[in-house]
């Protein structure tokens, strides 16, 4: 292992210093309390990135075995240790359950932060006992030699630039939450709701009926083989019909050989395909491309009173997938399937094909702004891990 990283700020040439993790972090110790000595307990879901769930622990039984922590601390959950929840407390409290509670000891508590969530202390704590509930081992981990700067401003530098990051990434991410909630509500205001004919919110300018019908009355089946020119397009429950050919490797078993494509479908821009053994969990979509489908899909040509995108928004929504569930069967869930004589019986309302246009445009702009916001959080996220393999130094 390097004594140095091999990235740090100006203005600092020093070798870090190697020490052991027990030499710079005391583990608080655990004890009895009464429930009337217990203070309110925040608990910060990292793996969910919701942010902190409050626990008022003193709703919980007479005695119970718990680590006071008074903000100078940071919290490390050893249970399962791959799930990386770990917390850093600016507030009073009592941890309860499997924390460790790591009081720094000559060192800056952001950087002890930073360095529970580098490498070299994930792969440590890794090496867990137990196989169904594994949790870090602390002989283990304490014993562990780590490079660490002397300069505490060093250490604090590296630490803010951290600290600064993940404020970006939480900003991006609120801007993100924010934009699928107004994609909620517009999904619930533009588009009726279960046992409604019309929106509850109209675009301006429009203000004729809707219409009902049902998927009989606007699609045909598609039956045409594909051939080997064809990509390949696949349903997801998530995101509806794949944007274009996928990589081997992410097709499945089913296709690897070219023998197995003889029957796949030709499908084309707008076509409605659906999973038959997914449908009923959201395997319905619209295709953008022309391409081939899998035998188990089934695809469907609009008519002139569909704008096909629009059925992507209106059809993947909860209302019409329990309809889909409903009109599915088989023997279990894991064998239900939606044949075409119960896909035709789904039922949906329509407005004129400009209306769907147009709100299919909210939609979409929406959709555009989410996606933007999620590559963002993503090239930061890469940004950070970068920063922990470079501002620490690493093995080998």
């Amino acid at each position: 292992m390097g004594n140095t990283p091999k990235l740090r700020f100006e203005g600092f040439t020093d070798a870090w210093e190697q020490r052991k993790f027990s030499d710079f972090a005391q583990r608080e110790s655990a004890f009895q309390l009464s429930s009337a000595e217990y203070p309110s307990v925040e608990y910060e879901d990292v793996v969910a990135g919701e942010g902190r769930l409050n626990k008022d622990v003193r709703l919980k039984e007479a005695q119970k075995t718990g680590i006071v922590f008074d903000g100078t601390q940071v919290l490390y959950g050893k249970l399962r240790p791959y799930l990386h929840n770990w917390l850093n407390p600016d507030f009073s409290g009592v941890a309860v359950g499997d924390w460790w509670v790591l009081k720094p000891v000559g060192m800056d508590k952001e950087f002890l932060y930073r360095l529970i969530q580098t490498q070299q202390f994930d792969a440590v704590a890794n090496l867990s006992s137990g196989s169904k509930m594994p949790r870090a081992d602390w002989n283990l981990i304490s014993n562990t030699d780590f490079i660490i700067p002397a300069s505490l401003d060093e250490q604090w530098q590296i630490a803010e630039a951290f600290d600064d990051l993940d404020n970006l990434i939480t900003f991006h991410q609120r801007k993100c939450d924010a934009l699928t909630k107004a994609k909620t509500f517009y999904l619930q205001n533009l588009l009726p709701q279960e046992r409604e004919k019309e929106p509850r919110l109209r675009l301006e300018g429009f203000t004729d009926s809707w219409n009902p019908y049902t998927l009989g009355d606007l699609y045909t089946e598609r039956n045409e083989r594909g051939n080997e020119t064809l990509q390949i397009l696949t349903v997801s429950i998530h995101t509806g019909v794949s944007d274009g050919a996928l990589e081997e490797d992410e097709l499945g078993k089913s296709v690897r050989r070219s023998e197995d494509k003889t029957l796949y479908k030709h499908v084309y821009a707008g076509d409605l395909i659906f999973n038959m053994m997914r449908a009923w969990q959201g395997a319905i979509g619209v295709a953008k491309s022309e391409g081939m489908i899998s035998p188990a899909y089934i695809s469907a040509i609009p008519d002139e009173r569909i704008y096909p995108p629009f059925m992507n928004y209106l059809l993947r929504r909860k209302e019409i997938i329990s309809q889909i569930n409903n009109l599915s069967y088989g023997v279990t869930d894991f064998r239900k399937r939606l044949y075409w004589d119960s896909f035709i019986k789904v039922k949906c309302c329509l407005p004129s094909v400009d209306e769907q246009k147009r709100i299919t445009d909210v939609f979409e702009q929406l959709d555009t702004l989410i996606t933007r916001q999620e590559h963002r959080i993503k090239a930061l996220k890469t940004l950070k891990k970068f920063m922990l393999q470079n501002m620490f130094p690493q093995e080998g």
